[in-house]
């Protein structure tokens, strides 16, 4: 379902690209709204006259795998824009009569293409230079062009790596324009949406808050909400957007897991409770939560058992407060994507995210998400045109399991109590040093694996402790933050000489993908 039924949009058909979201996120942050729907759910009837625009994106298929993708060739009709990226670009050019085969010279990585003709969509594009570097991923070509088409630009592998159909207003690039690897890319995104689909700007932080609000004012009535508050930004700004919708109807809940950050619950009391004066329920689970996670190594087990009690808590606190319908949580749209395609698309289930994923299957409470069509970005303005404070608003992301999911293998209150110091200790030291807000994403993880050290001529077996710093626009993809030495030795010698249980200190020097943010 849409934020907004009636918002003018771009539509993104999703055909499994690891970029799909990254193109919604262009586009939103050119003030327009943007959509995603997978290329197996789109129907005709259900394209309105609040679709000004539809992009196709690129994925892992070959087009003429005709069995393993869908697309209507209907739409083609509708009298709307369509830019083809990628695969899109080659579906379009298809669909149009070309042709596509195999390359004989695969692109992947950065690659020059060759201005040929002028178009609205290359307007300003080429910068009064021939040539551009973009960034390709393709291991197929459009190798005839379609009909009534006119070649734009040309690499050296790709005859026609931006195409157009003038009058029918199909356009075709082999590039990916949403990545920051090519050159000026998000002005090819600015000219179809502005130049030729001709939207007004209509995404903006105060347009989400109203339309938010409204939303869950309809959706409530005149039901009790319980918001599941952790503290952390997300959740921080839906018990505020929840507040502002419905007031004394909202019960907050915070719950002590045992698995927060070191005075985690304290801040959090102080902040919510004495600060903006939301209703607060504070929950003290630590032992509950810590006896079902004993002997429990599986990282999606724990995921699990911990989504599951949460449920379960709730539930109770919702008969105690009795009318309560509704449990609100801070999902955002990474969080579909990577716990399951929110598009059903081929892209693969990475983890459960303890409050998708990690829900069981027959819950008594409905939920509400408000923020499920947001990316953190968009979250963390959104929190500012609500008040909340840039010391909120600026918190790094926290997961939902908590150190649960930094303690890789079994979980023990001393493992629990070495790992709040070590990861307090790191998060001050990036605030000292100015580091913390050029950072995404910092933590202190618990390997489980011991080794020898030698400390006043002693022999010591204790645990390594894995630092992570990572930047990032949106979570989908990272890479690690480079410090320089002395900042990583100055952390270590404080971990390890504070801090008795770990003898080595390690960074992780590993982007997203291959790997994830999260240790599990």
């Amino acid at each position: 379902m849409s934020l907004d039924q009636n918002l003018d949009k771009i539509l993104i058909v999703d055909f499994g690209s690891q970029f799909t979201q990254l193109i919604a996120r262009r586009i939103r942050e050119l003030g327009i709204f943007s959509e995603i729907v997978s290329h197996k759910k789109i129907r005709v009837k259900d394209i309105n006259q609040s679709i000004k625009g539809i992009i196709l994106s690129g994925g892992p298929l070959n087009v003429y795998q005709i069995s393993k993708y869908t697309f209507n060739k209907k739409i083609l009709d509708l009298n709307i824009p369509i830019l083809g990226i990628c695969f899109g670009h080659q579906i379009l050019s298809k669909l149009n009569g070309g042709r596509v085969k195999q390359s004989k010279h695969r692109e992947f990585g950065l690659a020059n293409i060759y201005r040929k003709n002028n178009s609205l969509l290359t307007n300003n594009f080429f910068t009064n230079k021939k040539f551009k570097r973009v960034w390709m991923s393709h291991a197929d070509q459009v190798s005839k062009l379609p009909k009534n088409f006119k070649v734009i630009a040309s690499s050296d592998n790709s005859k026609f790596a931006i195409i157009e159909n003038k009058i029918r207003k199909f356009y075709g690039v082999q590039f990916h324009p949403e990545v920051t690897h090519t050159k000026n890319g998000k002005k090819i995104i600015s000219n179809f949406i502005f130049l030729i689909c001709k939207i007004k700007k209509n995404w903006s932080p105060k347009d989400q808050k109203i339309k938010l609000i409204n939303n869950i004012k309809k959706q409530v009535g005149s039901s009790k909400v319980i918001c599941a508050l952790s503290g952390g930004v997300d959740s921080s700004v839906v018990a505020q957007l929840l507040n502002k919708a419905i007031g004394k109807k909202l019960y907050c809940i915070f719950v002590n897991t045992g698995l927060l950050r070191k005075n985690e619950e304290n801040q959090v009391i102080n902040t919510f409770k004495k600060k903006l004066k939301i209703n607060l329920i504070y929950v003290n689970a630590e032992k509950e939560f810590l006896k079902k996670l004993n002997n429990v190594s599986d990282p999606e087990k724990k995921r699990k058992i911990i989504g599951n009690y949460f449920i379960k808590i709730f539930e109770s606190y919702a008969k105690k407060i009795k009318n309560v319908k509704f449990l609100a949580q801070g999902t955002l749209y990474p969080d579909l994507i990577e716990s399951k395609s929110v598009t059903g698309s081929e892209s693969s289930k990475i983890k459960s995210h303890h409050n998708v994923g990690g829900l069981p299957k027959k819950m008594k409470l409905k939920l509400i998400e408000p923020l499920k069509f947001l990316f953190k970005d968009e979250v963390r303005k959104l929190g500012l045109e609500l008040n909340l404070s840039k010391s909120i608003i600026s918190r790094h992301p926290f997961p939902g399991p908590g150190l649960a999911i930094r303690i890789p293998g079994l979980i023990t209150k001393e493992k629990i109590q070495i790992l709040k110091d070590a990861d307090y200790y790191f998060i001050k030291a990036l605030k000292d040093h100015g580091f913390y807000h050029k950072i995404w994403q910092a933590y202190a993880a618990l390997l489980p694996v011991k080794t020898v050290g030698v400390m006043g001529d002693n022999r010591t077996y204790e645990y390594i402790c894995l630092l992570r710093a990572i930047t990032s626009e949106d979570g989908m993809t990272a890479d690690f933050y480079d410090f320089k030495k002395s900042f990583l030795q100055t952390i270590s010698n404080k971990i390890v000489n504070s801090i008795r249980g770990i003898n080595r200190v390690v960074y992780d020097i590993t982007s997203k993908p291959p790997s994830t943010i999260e240790l599990e």
